[in-house]
């Protein structure tokens, strides 16, 4: 038996931390503008969603993202 595993892992790097912060502030901020009926800023957060989706593309590019260069090995 071995103890390899294929499990590609749960994102936990600076990339994925980065991103999903700026999403997780672009969608409250969203509902919030929706609740409100403020129509410019409902559109201002979908924009800071792509936003975060590509700040966490390009960190993951720098090598910020799980197995990165510049990512910390935690017990590897």
């Amino acid at each position: 038996m071995t103890s390899e595993s294929a499990e590609p892992g749960h994102g936990s790097s600076t990339a994925s931390w980065t991103a999903v912060i700026i999403m997780l502030v672009a969608f409250a901020i969203g509902t919030a503008a929706f609740f409100f009926s403020i129509v410019w800023l409902v559109w201002a957060s979908a924009g800071l969603l792509i936003v975060g989706l590509l700040v966490g593309y390009v960190l993951a590019k720098l090598g910020f993202g799980v197995d990165g260069a510049k990512t910390a090995a935690r017990g590897h």
